[in-house]
């Protein structure tokens, strides 16, 4: 590639810099699958380094390198809707978190982070750091 074609696909920040590209840091987690995950990924347990920061990135970086990525995100709200459950009157106690949509996992599907749901971070976008667990949790439903 010619050096003028090489400068017409840098972006505008990268030629202020002189040409050097920003570099996003790497990060490497401790992953932790159960379920239909762990049976998909055929382990249980691996570190696994990825270039970013948070979970997001985590997650782009994963689903690229092992797929299984629609046994945990759920693509419409009937995905991450369990059914069955009784209709509780008014609003049900306690802390109930979630995730902004495109960001939601499958029913009784979860992604948590030092045993933490995601959700009760800043879902996604929660900056991971060197070390972390991230668990990728479906589990084996029996049931009528």
């Amino acid at each position: 590639m010619s050096e003028r074609s090489q400068t017409s696909t840098m972006s505008l920040t990268e030629q202020e810099r002189g040409g050097e590209a920003e570099t996003k840091p790497e990060t490497t987690v401790d992953v932790k699958a159960t379920g239909h995950v762990r049976r998909e990924l055929d382990d249980h347990r691996f570190d696994f380094t990825f270039e970013g920061k948070t979970l997001g990135e985590f997650l782009d970086a994963f689903f690229e390198e092992y797929g299984c990525a629609e046994l945990l995100l759920a693509e419409t709200e009937a995905d991450e809707t369990a059914h069955g459950w009784a209709n509780y009157p008014g609003d049900p106690p306690g802390r109930w978190e979630r995730n902004p949509e495109g960001e939601r996992t499958r029913a009784y599907a979860r992604v948590l982070i030092n045993g933490r749901f995601n959700e009760l971070y800043d879902g996604f976008a929660t900056e991971l750091e060197d070390g972390d667990r991230v668990a990728l949790m479906y589990p084996f439903m029996f049931c009528c």
